[in-house]
């Protein structure tokens, strides 16, 4: 494998761009006409202008990424997260040009992206699945027996939803009816799939999720958990690993039942099993996300691999560096997601940047941007995302607040004031969170 072209953008083009450098293999980046200033496009190998600034005309444009997939005779492809990542249609347009799809196959991806379906699977394999409607809800009537069979609260949920679009907590079949169809109109808009459904709403939940890996040989890896409670409006905001809520009894079943899936779905290259953990740590799977996720840096941070490294060996054909004997955790990891947004609304706050210092220099930040460029409107505005690591959790949460004290950012806000709450807090110390945390602290309207 020579080359390969980024279907992506920002932060997540210059991490894999720095993976290729350190393998000796060519990059070819793509932008839009807002993103023509950004680091990542200067840190490639080759890059080309592939249209105008909305992602309709750029970054999910299929015929003019291939064009130039083609043109610059790339060996492989590697979508990132997000835009194209898990578009099944998209994979198998690569696939059919002789060019790798770095990531799981289009079968995979398709069967998994159907939360309706992944449900089936998962259950038909015996691992437990939230309680809740397990076909498409077409009518009012439907929805109320599927509610009242689980009983309120409810998650009307996006058969093809993600990153929390797509979901509205219903307290009593009044609020359900008001949103069934909103819902259906929401996820056609954003998914191309009109296809809802209920989950019983579980109180005081955690978050989390286990990084698997597979190869072609079928050999499964996973790689711990992260723990991703710390939620806005059903978005990550901040991941660490090891979880400070599970005892390890239960991780060993969560990794087990993390693995199971993956086998059962014929896994290839990185994933995510996502589980919602009850107050008794009773565990029930939410879905698999089939490709490498936004906060795999914290996966790195405690086990000293680079994931991304791992998916261009898998692609070309190679069996996984590690078997699971092999594989450890060590000290503990905290990734947060510094946005350009208000740090109490979380309305996206675009604009230019005058200052940026990071500061300090041992923590891990991966950027997407830098002084004397804007942050548009166009896309999702985060601005980086910022690694510590520490040989226990108060070591880390301890150079996390340096951190934020020594961050210079200026021409834009940012969410960082609420990471320094947040680091302050005394139950978050405590590892004291469930996903509703930030409203239930009253950090967030």
């Amino acid at each position: 494998m020579q080359k390969i072209l980024i279907a992506n953008r920002g932060e997540i083009a210059s991490r894999i761009i720095r993976t290729c450098n350190k393998l000796g293999i060519e990059t070819v980046a793509v932008y839009s006409d807002a993103d023509r200033d950004l680091p990542f496009v200067a840190e490639a190998t080759t890059s080309y202008r592939i249209g105008e600034a909305p992602v309709g005309k750029s970054y999910m444009n299929h015929k003019a990424i291939l064009e130039i997939a083609k043109k610059e005779k790339v060996d492989a492809l590697h979508p990132g997260y997000g835009f194209l990542s898990e578009n099944a249609s998209f994979a198998e347009e690569v696939g059919r040009e002789g060019i790798i799809f770095i990531g799981p196959t289009p079968k995979t991806i398709l069967m998994m992206g159907d939360k309706i379906l992944s449900r089936d699977k998962m259950l038909e394999a015996g691992i437990p699945v939230v309680p809740g409607s397990n076909k498409e809800l077409t009518t009012k009537e439907e929805a109320i027996a599927a509610a009242n069979s689980i009983g309120y609260p409810v998650i009307l949920k996006a058969s093809g939803g993600g990153g929390g679009i797509g979901m509205v907590r219903c307290e009593d079949e009044q609020t359900l009816l008001k949103n069934l169809e909103t819902t259906k109109k929401r996820a056609k808009t954003y998914f191309a799939n009109e296809k809802v459904y209920v989950e019983k709403y579980i109180q005081h939940a955690r978050h989390i999720e286990v990084q698997i890996f597979g190869d072609k040989a079928g050999n499964i890896v996973h790689l711990f958990e992260r723990d991703c409670s710390i939620q806005r409006r059903h978005q990550k905001v901040l991941e660490e690993s090891p979880s400070p809520f599970l005892t390890n009894g239960v991780k060993e079943k969560i990794f087990q039942a993390a693995v199971q899936a993956a086998k059962a779905v014929g896994y290839e290259n990185a994933g995510t099993v996502e589980f919602i953990v009850d107050e008794e740590e009773n565990f029930y799977f939410l879905e698999m996300n089939t490709r490498l996720q936004v906060e795999h840096p914290v996966t790195e941070a405690i086990t000293g691999i680079d994931l991304v490294e791992w998916q261009i060996l898998v692609a070309k054909g190679e069996t996984l560096p590690n078997k699971q004997e092999q594989l450890l955790s060590q000290g503990h990891a905290i990734e947060f997601r510094l946005y350009a947004e208000d740090p109490v609304t979380f309305m996206p706050s675009p604009g230019y940047i005058e200052l940026l210092d990071w500061g300090e220099d041992d923590t891990r930040v991966d950027y997407g941007y830098k002084a004397g460029v804007s942050v548009t409107p166009y896309y999702d505005p985060m601005v980086a995302k910022c690694i510590v690591r520490g040989e226990n959790r108060n070591e880390a949460i301890e150079k996390a607040s340096r951190f934020f004290t020594c961050l210079r950012l200026e021409g834009i806000k940012t969410n960082a004031p609420l990471f320094k709450q947040i680091l302050n807090d005394i139950d978050f110390k405590n590892g004291n969170y469930s996903t509703n945390y930030l409203s239930k602290k009253r950090f967030i309207q």
